[in-house]
């Protein structure tokens, strides 16, 4: 996934607002960060392993002055988890330099990253970003006409901050897979991947980025131009997971999204119950929306650790089981008692199968596990972590084999049709292709995340 932002500001600590708005986009990636500031064009980049607040230190951001800044925090589904691939990458090319960060994922990267190779072009990481900042950096063309030359050689997703000459630029691939957003904090523009972002640092929420629109902020302003045709496939994943629930996403408040996902879920699937209980955290609005449509009492069952990450994007398995066993405690008040489990989702089953484990070792009498989305039968190219059928608990198993794999006393899943209904976005405007397998891109064959820079790790 990754989060991304950026900022344009002569009046400003640029450097100290990009680490408070990745602060709030902390939970798109967790495996490194990093912030990249322009003064008076030169650029300097500060990134590292961990999270924001393990790579900055107030001396850090304070010797980092400039009037421009963007910053990313990292969720690896393209380029080994190790500190080259952190971002911001900056490149060095023939016409110019770039500091980019991408959150997303390319799916052309492999013949693109050949043919930059053969060209003689110098590639220090394993990962896709570096391959769009090496176009960019490369072309003759006026910076806006190199950007947009760039993004029409790219397949797959990406939406991007960047920094070339002092000028910030953001930019989106024409389908909008994922989000990016643009808003202004008095005169000065910021761009990041939620409203969340903005919110925090005092700004107001303008607009999305269109897909395929390319924007820059230079000195004389904001500009922008679309660069290539566009059809919306805004990844509704977002809206199950990803996104933080006050974000907004497509003009939908995610949150509200959720509760509706959750009502649908108690309409399609009704069950007799004693209480409703939401997966912290991203379960507990749809667990609200179930209590609310079916009325059986919500309250809270499992309490969560603050300190521990979120597990589905910790970046190998083993992590992710650890991660549980950290993260949640079950309350002994749920003992006897027949319990309605709400989660956002089922990706590789075993994290539920932990938690309802852990229910019945609490002594709750039932444990009926309702999810907020169907089931996810297929990988994700364009920058969710779903790198193999293989690994997807849905893709070969029916519900009923899914059910006997986490041990939960009964399992249904939101519809397709009530899923898309709740994020009150038409069908066209998104991608729905882990749900489906209808994919609106070409797809690589191969399916392994890190088929490509295994040798280079």
């Amino acid at each position: 996934m990754c989060g991304v932002f950026g900022i344009r500001s002569l009046d400003r600590d640029v450097a100290r607002l990009a680490y408070f708005g990745l602060f709030a986009l902390q939970h798109r990636g967790q495996e490194s960060a990093g912030i990249a500031v322009s003064d008076g064009g030169r650029l300097t980049v500060v990134r590292d392993m961990g999270l924001v607040s393990r790579v900055f230190t107030e001396e850090q951001l304070h010797a980092l002055p400039g009037e421009a800044a963007i910053g990313h925090t990292r969720y690896s589904t393209t380029g080994a988890n190790r500190w080259a691939n952190a971002q911001p990458l900056i490149h060095h090319g023939r016409v110019r330099t770039v500091a980019l960060g991408h959150n997303g994922n390319l799916v052309n990267v492999e013949e693109l990253r050949s043919e930059l190779e053969q060209d003689g072009v110098q590639l220090g990481s394993g990962s896709d970003t570096e391959v769009i900042a090496a176009l960019i950096a490369r072309d003759p063309a006026p910076l806006q006409e190199a950007v947009a030359n760039t993004m029409r050689r790219l397949e797959g997703a990406y939406s991007v901050t960047a920094l070339v000459e002092g000028t910030l630029v953001a930019f989106r691939d024409p389908r909008g897979f994922r989000p990016l957003t643009l808003g202004r904090i008095g005169d000065d523009w910021v761009a990041a991947s939620e409203t969340c972002a903005l919110d925090l640092i005092g700004a107001e929420a303008v607009r999305d980025v269109r897909p395929g629109e390319v924007v820059w902020v230079d000195a004389d302003g904001q500009h922008a131009a679309q660069a290539l045709p566009s059809s919306s496939a805004l990844c509704i994943f977002e809206h199950v997971y990803f996104a933080r629930p006050d974000s907004s996403l497509g003009g939908v408040e995610v949150h509200g999204a959720r509760v509706r996902m959750g009502e649908q879920l108690a309409r399609e699937a009704a069950v007799e119950a004693d209480l409703v209980i939401g997966i912290p955290d991203s379960g507990t609005p749809a667990a609200i929306g179930f209590s609310k449509a079916s009325g059986i009492p919500f309250n809270e069952a499992l309490i969560k650790n603050r300190y521990v990450a979120r597990t589905f994007i910790q970046p190998d398995q083993a992590m992710r089981e650890q991660g549980v066993r950290m993260k949640f405690n079950p309350l002994a008040e749920i003992a006897g008692k027949r319990l309605v489990a709400v989660e956002d989702s089922i990706v590789r089953g075993t994290t539920t199968r932990q938690i309802v484990s852990m229910l019945f070792d609490a002594g709750a009498r039932e444990v009926h596990m309702r999810v907020a989305s169907p089931p996810i039968v297929s990988p994700c190219f364009y920058g969710l972590d779903f790198g193999d059928d293989e690994q997807l608990a849905a893709a070969h198993r029916s519900v009923e084999e899914v059910r006997a794999l986490i041990g939960a006393t009964s399992l249904h899943y939101l519809s397709v049709e009530g899923m898309q209904a709740a994020t009150q976005l038409p069908e066209d405007a998104v991608c729905r292709a882990c749900f489906t397998r209808q994919y609106p891109t070409r797809v690589p064959r191969k399916l392994e995340k890190l088929r490509f820079e295994a040798a280079r790790a």
